[in-house]
């Protein structure tokens, strides 16, 4: 079991940044896949991207490529989402979600056994 908790959510302007972070407790991020979701009311939960712990690959979704950048700390118990260049489009709440490595491509949004609570990311024009 990993306990998964967000932080970091705010509000900014169009074009300003924000650093979203994800904190294990119970277990370390080794063998695991993290995933960021964002969802916004009303609509299907969107996933943007995720890390291989394991070798350190990543995904972008299309929506946030070349502007949002995923990184992981050394101790394997925390990640970051930088996000740049932000779209008032890019408003929703965002989760953090974890799941083990093995039998996953990583662009895929299935498995992911274990969420955070969410935190808002407000962009306004």
């Amino acid at each position: 079991q990993v306990q998964l908790v967000e932080s970091g959510g705010g509000l900014v302007q169009a074009g300003g940044s924000l650093r979203l972070s994800c904190a294990a407790s119970g277990r370390s991020f080794s063998s695991y896949d993290v995933g960021w979701f964002r969802q916004v009311p009303g609509k299907e939960r969107e996933f943007i991207s995720a890390i291989r712990w394991s070798g350190g690959s990543t995904y972008y979704a299309n929506s946030v490529k070349d502007r949002f950048t995923f990184s992981r700390d050394n101790a394997q118990t925390k990640v970051y989402l930088m996000m740049n260049s932000l779209k008032p489009e890019d408003t929703a709440v965002y989760y953090c979600a974890a799941r083990g490595s093995y039998g996953f491509a990583l662009s895929s949004d299935f498995g992911f056994a274990y969420w955070g609570q969410g935190t808002q990311v407000s962009v306004s024009s």
